[in-house]
């Protein structure tokens, strides 16, 4: 028992140490890291299960038709009101869809920045956008 009571001290007695005094500096950082991805991001995404669909969804975004549209068409997934997930925390989504999602811009449904090629999971091919972040 003394042992494990002896480093909790020491590493809860460090962390306030330099959490204390470096509280501006972790606050910075943790600024920093909410710019280049955060803990939660508004997606949206347009799914389906066969990549030559997916493409032509690709295909559509290209020629300038807005997200939300081009999703109610061609994504498979329940969120058909214009591939709205809504906010998705970090860690809720399936790994290659959340890398994708944490490493987009902020772009808007009229001027859509997304992945391309799509990214694919275990559901199938996702375009992603990203609307906001936090």
């Amino acid at each position: 028992m003394p042992p494990k009571k002896q480093p909790e001290k020491g590493s809860k007695g460090t962390g306030k140490g330099s959490g204390g005094g470096k509280s501006g500096g972790d606050s910075k950082e943790s600024g920093a890291k909410e710019k280049k991805g955060g803990t939660a991001v508004k997606v949206r995404h347009i799914l389906c299960e066969k990549q030559s669909k997916c493409l032509e969804a690709l295909e559509k975004l290209k020629t300038g038709q807005k997200f939300p549209d081009v999703a109610a068409a061609y994504s498979e997934d329940k969120a058909r009101q214009g591939g709205d997930l809504g906010w998705m925390t970090r860690g809720s989504m399936v790994g290659p869809f959340q890398d994708a999602a944490f490493a987009l811009p902020i772009s808007s449904v009229t001027n859509p920045v997304y992945t391309d090629p799509p990214i694919k999971t275990k559901f199938g091919y996702h375009i992603i956008m990203v609307e906001g972040k936090k």
